[in-house]
């Protein structure tokens, strides 16, 4: 039997996570740690949050547990898959401070996922140190635990690079080869992002068009009816337009009849298919992929300990390995001096 590979995940609490995520990432790990091809750690990256949130730790905290019930409820397994929570692992840090060493401020500077969220975040000159070194927490994340299999979106590659940058540079530096270059797998061309409610290119928590997976039934349909569409079809008898309607984009990721979704974009093409019509039929669709997550959280949401308990369980499991990784490191570079 072939050795299992390792898979590192993570998201960071900035609040619940939307059917975006599911989506993008959740519902693939699930398939993943089902297969039992690999070894998976599942991280809640808090430390990753407090970059660009450190005057706001309550935000976190908060959505430490929000985020964990999100993972429980569309059926990640803590027998499966270990749940850890970034800042219960010490190793990361010093990961990090040693692999800060191998690389310069001009090569963080120069990446170009770190220049986009830089900009986005509108940080001007002022940057966090921190936000800054972010790939380099990164690959402390993912060496600690030797994954070399990442699953992240198209956008994360220049990340992915400088991981194995970083890796390449540790092991000629010190001769040895301790760290595992890691991969990143990216998902099928035109699946990775779910766009928002209001057709943006981006389903986002901070632009407030997102459907979260915890939304009850009621909070779904209302979102879903406001969705945008064909600004262009006016009336039901009117062609409509199917590119760029953000009803058949979420019909053509979420309704596995697929040859029922071509029948309603003929008709809607044709005209004689109303907007309220198919958003009636996508918030059925919705509906039934989701009821069963929500009820699987609402379960968990019963007993916060015990979800807290689990994130303790798992970051214990998640050190030893992480120490283990540290110890080699501090081999390598012969600091283990007593």
């Amino acid at each position: 039997m072939s050795e299992k590979h390792t898979i590192l995940t993570a998201d960071r609490p900035t609040g619940k996570l939307h059917i975006g995520h599911y989506i993008g990432s959740l519902r693939n790990r699930v398939k993943l740690q089902n297969t039992q091809d690999y070894n998976t750690f599942i991280m809640i990256a808090d430390m990753q949050a407090l970059t660009d949130n450190a005057r706001d730790p309550e935000k976190i905290r908060n959505s430490l547990l929000q985020v964990a019930l999100d993972y429980l409820a569309v059926g990640i397994d803590p027998e499966k898959s270990t749940i850890l929570v970034q800042s219960q692992i010490p190793a990361l840090s010093e990961l990090t401070m040693h692999y800060m060493n191998i690389v310069s401020v001009n090569r963080l500077e120069r990446n170009p996922t770190v220049k986009t969220e830089i900009r986005q975040k509108r940080f001007g000159q002022s940057v966090p140190a921190g936000f800054l070194v972010y790939p380099v927490s990164q690959t402390a994340d993912i060496t600690a635990f030797k994954a070399d299999t990442v699953p992240v979106g198209d956008d994360q590659e220049p990340m992915m690079e400088q991981a194995r940058e970083i890796v390449r540079s540790f092991n000629n530096i010190y001769n040895k080869d301790v760290l595992v270059e890691p991969y990143g797998v990216f998902p099928p061309k035109g699946e990775g992002r779910l766009p928002g409610l209001d057709g943006n290119a981006k389903m986002s928590k901070s632009l407030g068009n997102a459907i979260y997976i915890s939304d009850d039934a009621d909070t779904m349909q209302k979102k879903v009816m406001s969705m945008y569409t064909d600004p262009n079809h006016i009336h039901v008898e009117d062609p409509g337009q199917v590119e760029g309607n953000i009803v058949f984009t979420y019909l053509d990721v979420f309704d596995p009849d697929k040859a029922k979704v071509a029948d309603l974009k003929a008709q809607y093409q044709h005209g004689g298919l109303g907007d309220v019509k198919i958003k009636r039929y996508l918030n059925e669709v919705l509906q039934a992929e989701f009821e069963p997550i929500r009820k699987r959280r609402a379960m968990f949401e019963q007993d916060p300990a015990s979800v807290m308990a689990m994130l303790k369980a798992g970051s214990e499991k998640a050190n030893v390995v992480a120490n283990q990784t540290l110890q080699e490191v501090r081999d390598a570079i012969g600091i283990n001096y007593f």
